[in-house]
């Protein structure tokens, strides 16, 4: 069978891409449903991009890949194709836009792209094998337990990174890439909760507040959530994207700077009563009868001075732990690294290495910001690509 267009992996980025590529493209992905990592999204709600989307909300060893695609289609492009099939959204937090219904609906309105740009999908279809002659690449694929070779011009590599191994996330890119001669960024998982090997805040699972989480050089003001296992919430997920193991994370519990004038008002009003129950007005209770011991949480209000106080604050404020590690994969939203973007186009993410082999999506060394960044970078990336395979019909 000859294709113009053979795209491996059916989700975002490839059912985005299928729907621009033109005629005689195929879109092969081993699951059983297209676009599940969208259908599980944000909730079932799928955050499918960010109102202020930018090149400076991704991480990649080359910061400015990134530009050409973002600014060539825009969240702005994707929020008219979502007005254009009637689907209802709504900002939440932070310029990230939500489907108002399900997510199924973007995946939905993916593959009506896909059909009417009269593109093929096939599902529960395993590549084998790809190779090139010097004049097309030829594909082994195995669909209903027989095996069929395919021609293509152009393959598009789609498949995703490492994260949610249990939804049939693999290193197949990466392979492809090697084969290939590409070179690749070391992966790890990103947008990830972490993990102690001791549990400390077992006692106060389930209770968040508002902090500035750092780690690696980057800072974020969002909620960190408290867990059995660790530590989760937009702020941890954020900063674990640029975590590396064996580094601390700094916690800043008062990121608006407005506890000590709250306790020295406090303390003209309530002075008899206790520190903690005081304090306690002021941050999740459970947090602080965890943080009484270790920062001497001792007396009534009224005995504590400004030094003293401001002790206390400055404590809060620069919050030192060090997690294990990560619950890894498993449970990563992305996975930071991948095909190295030095040997790829940032214009038509083509390989520079071997014409009509283009990389995009999750696969590539660029990883977005929690909040809506990575589904854009999926639409843009798939963009640049099938414009570029278009022009070259």
């Amino acid at each position: 069978m000859n294709v113009n267009t053979l795209i491996l992996g059916a989700g975002a980025a490839g059912l985005m891409c299928a729907a621009q590529a033109g005629p005689d493209t195929l879109v092969i992905d081993h699951a059983k449903k297209p676009g599940e990592k969208i259908r599980i999204s944000g909730g079932g709600r799928c955050n499918f991009t960010n109102m202020y989307c930018e090149a400076a909300n991704f991480l990649s060893e080359n910061k400015h890949f990134a530009k050409s695609a973002l600014s060539r289609y825009t969240q702005w492009d994707f929020v008219d194709l979502i007005a254009k099939h009637g689907i209802a959204y709504h900002e939440k937090t932070l310029g990230q836009l939500f489907c108002d219904g399900k997510a199924t609906q973007i995946i939905d309105m993916l593959v009506a792209e896909m059909q009417r740009a009269k593109a093929q999908l096939w599902l529960q279809t395993s590549l084998i094998s790809l190779t090139h002659n010097g004049a097309a690449f030829t594909a082994i694929v195995e669909r209903d337990g027989k095996r069929t070779t395919l021609t293509a011009r152009n393959v598009v590599v789609a498949t995703g990174g490492k994260s949610i191994p249990k939804m049939g996330a693999t290193g197949l890119a990466y392979n492809i890439a090697a084969q290939f001669g590409h070179a690749l960024v070391a992966t790890r998982p990103a947008l990830v909760p972490f993990t102690f090997s001791d549990a400390p805040f077992a006692a106060m699972s389930g209770t968040a507040l508002p902090t500035r989480a750092t780690a690696g050089g980057a800072s974020f003001d969002e909620a960190t959530l408290f867990t059995h296992r660790g530590l989760s919430g937009p702020a941890m997920l954020q900063i674990s994207s640029y975590w590396h193991e064996g580094e601390e994370i700094i916690l800043n519990l008062d990121p608006e700077n407005t506890l000590f004038e709250a306790l020295r008002t406090q303390r003209q009003t309530a002075g008899r009563k206790q520190l903690t129950t005081e304090l306690a007005r002021l941050l999740p209770a459970k947090l602080v009868d965890h943080l009484a011991t270790p920062l001497a949480l001792e007396g009534n209000l009224a005995d504590q001075s400004d030094a003293r106080l401001s002790d206390i604050i400055q404590a809060l404020q620069n919050w030192h732990l060090k997690p294990t590690a990560t619950e890894g994969y498993r449970t990563a939203e992305v996975t930071v690294g991948g095909v190295d973007t030095a040997q790829l186009s940032s214009q038509t993410m083509m390989s520079a290495n071997q014409q009509g082999l283009y990389f995009i999506g999750e696969c590539v060394d660029v990883t977005g910001w929690l909040g809506g960044f990575n589904f854009q970078w999926a639409w843009s990336s798939a963009i640049a690509a099938a414009r570029a395979i278009a022009l070259t019909r």
